[in-house]
């Protein structure tokens, strides 16, 4: 089954810092890279080198940035005949990473905004729809919609954190949030926020009649079904470099495993697997690694029923 992105293209200028900036202080740092980035490149290339077919629905303008992030993805393997070159800045954003990995990003979304549901075509039964937060939320709603009235499976990255309208909540067979995505769709849905967060999530996945996946960082991840089944997935046990893009390769390993009709604990282990191994390179994609090594890496996932 092929995977669909629809979504976010950006050039990142990664910096890497000693610290974070509080408010008001002025870092500085010897240089900066610019690399491929944006969420739905990060998960195009993430699924793409693990094996999928992969095509990517988005914007770029008509600018020296725009060969970075398109360059990424043909590289990959992904197909990029969906990405329109329109009159609007290609995205850029920029990504300040501390010793720890931690980081701060701040996007300015140009091409980005000018994505429509209607450049999504051609996506049948049993193709994945794989979608985020950082295009106009109209249009990941209609496309969203489009697709589950079409018979494909649909993945909502809930990221950044926005409000998804409720017609269209119906729409998603899988959401993706981090720990701070997860209240905020808890607040959506009427739910009360809680630190307990498995028990959120199954709250959400009932609430919601979708498989909920919360990712919880250096904690794996806790994931479950509408029919109530739970599965709580370890995280890679790597050296951290960098954790930019780590959601986006954990998103992008769910998609090509369920593209490829693994059952939700083996794409869990992908998943995490992915996630774990873009942490160990500076920028969103540098430490994505091919089906290979991440097949080699999944003995060292524990996925647990919870």
């Amino acid at each position: 089954m092929a995977v669909v992105v629809f979504g976010s293209i950006n050039t990142d200028l990664a910096l890497s810092v000693a610290t974070l900036p509080k408010p008001g202080e002025t870092v500085l740092t010897m240089g900066y890279e610019a690399v491929a980035g944006g969420k739905g490149c990060n998960q195009a290339v993430a699924a793409a080198k693990l094996g999928a077919e992969v095509r990517m629905i988005g914007c770029v303008g008509g600018d020296a940035w725009a060969s970075i992030p398109l360059d990424a993805m043909r590289a990959a393997g992904v197909d990029t005949s969906g990405v329109r070159t329109v009159d609007a800045p290609t995205a850029i954003a920029a990504v300040m990473v501390a010793e720890s990995g931690e980081n701060s990003i701040v996007v300015a979304s140009g091409a980005n905004l000018e994505v429509r549901a209607s450049d999504l075509d051609g996506l049948g039964g049993g193709g994945v729809l794989v979608c985020q937060m950082e295009v106009p939320v109209a249009e990941t709603a209609a496309a969203l919609v489009a697709a589950k009235a079409a018979g494909a499976c649909t993945i909502l990255n809930l990221a950044p954190a926005g409000v998804l309208p409720a017609e269209a909540r119906g729409a998603v067979d899988y959401w993706v949030v981090n720990v701070l995505e997860v209240q905020a769709l808890a607040e959506q849905v009427g739910l009360a926020s809680s630190d307990d967060l498995p028990a959120l999530t199954r709250a959400l996945a009932q609430q919601l009649r979708a498989c909920v996946v919360t990712t919880l960082g250096a904690r794996g991840a806790v994931a479950v079904q509408a029919d109530g089944s739970g599965w709580r997935v370890s995280a890679l046990a790597k050296d951290v470099v960098d954790t930019t893009g780590a959601g986006d390769a954990f998103v992008g390993g769910l998609a090509a495993a369920l593209a490829e009709g693994q059952a939700l604990p083996e794409a869990l282990k992908l998943a995490s697997t992915s996630g774990g191994l873009a942490c160990t390179g500076f920028g969103a994609q540098a430490g994505l690694e091919g089906s290979e090594e991440a097949a080699r890496m999944q003995d060292r996932i524990r996925v647990e029923q919870a």
